[in-house]
This record gives structure tokens, sequence and C-alpha cells, in this order.
């Protein structure tokens, strides 16, 4: 495989731990692909899809992710904090990402889309206007996190502190102040 890839679609393919490193891919799509083996080192991939792709536990480093989408991929427990921020945008739609972490990583304007983000690390992360619309937040941390403008109006089951994070101007349903108010263990009839 060249270190430079370009509108190709792989299908059922099952990815080695080398397959991937020091690689670059410019559109393409990945369909029903298994990357549980590859370590991701210094890969680029920019304006590429993934769909209904398996990363459960893969190991990233150092990955440039521009203009990526991913649909129906799990990502359960994968770590994107040593992911390259320089021109970083990516958006997520019904994937599976359980025990993720973004700790501390700038992701502003991304989309979550009909995710399961249960237990999934925000600490420190700037979220400012990202939109997590029809998600699963359980247990998801909040902490020292910039959510202005972030939107969790048709968002569930998450528990943020408005006094550990930067809220102004978030949008909230009125179903969910309850996470809102969690702390204070008030019994909110509605």
């Amino acid at each position: 495989m060249s270190d430079f890839i370009s509108e190709k679609k792989y299908k059922d393919n099952i990815f080695n731990e080398n397959d991937i490193k020091f690689k670059e891919f410019e559109n393409c799509v990945f369909d029903t692909c298994d990357f549980t083996a590859c370590i991701f080192l210094s890969v680029v991939f920019v304006d590429c899809t993934f769909i209904n792709c398996n990363f459960h536990d893969t190991k990233i480093n150092y990955v440039s992710l521009r203009g990526v989408e991913f649909n129906d991929c799990d990502f359960t427990n994968v770590n994107f904090a040593m992911t390259d921020q320089v021109i970083y945008y990516f958006n997520f739609t019904n994937c599976r990402l359980d025990y993720t972490k973004f700790y501390s990583l700038k992701l502003k304007k991304m989309r979550f889309t009909g995710c399961s983000l249960v237990s999934a690390d925000f600490m420190e992360t700037d979220l400012t206007e990202t939109i997590f619309d029809n998600c699963d937040l359980r247990r998801a941390v909040f902490y020292k996190t910039n959510l202005q403008k972030a939107d969790f109006s048709t968002s569930r089951n998450f528990v943020i502190d408005p006094e550990q994070n930067k809220m102004k101007k978030a949008v909230f349903s009125l179903e969910g102040l309850k996470g809102l108010l969690e702390k204070y263990n008030l019994n909110i009839k509605g």
C-alpha cells in the first residue's frame, strides 16, 4: 500500500496492525471495515467517510481527521486525546462512543447525532457550539468543559454541574434541566 491513497473504496476489509501507519487517505470510503488490530500512528484522513466500521479498543495516536464523517461505527473505549488538532473537523452519526476519551480536545462545532456516549470523558474539552442531537450521555464526564452555545436540547441522561463548566447560551430542553440540578438532590416533578 502506498503512502498516499485517494478516492478508494474499502469494503469488508480487516486491517492489520501496520496497514494504516504513516499513510494519508483522501476522499476514501471505508464500509464495514475492522480496525481493531490497527495502531493508528501518523495517519491523515481528509474528506473520508467511515460506515459501519469497528474501532473498538483501537489505539489512535497522532491522527489527523479533516472533514471526516463516521456513521454507525463502534468506538468503544477509544482515546482521541492524542489526535492532531490542526484543521480538525469530524462528526459522528449513530455511533457507539461509550468509554471514549476526548480529554482536553478542541471539538468546536462538532455534531454527535444519535450516538451513545455512556461514560465518555469530556474533561477540559472545548465543545463550543457542539450539537448533541438525540444522544445518550449517561455518566459522561463534563468538568472544566467549555459548553458555550452547545445544544443538548434533544439529548438525555446527562449530569452537568453549571458551576464547574462554562455554559453561557448552552441550549437545554425543559426535561434536561434536571441533569443540571443533580448535585442539589432535588425532587423535580413535572
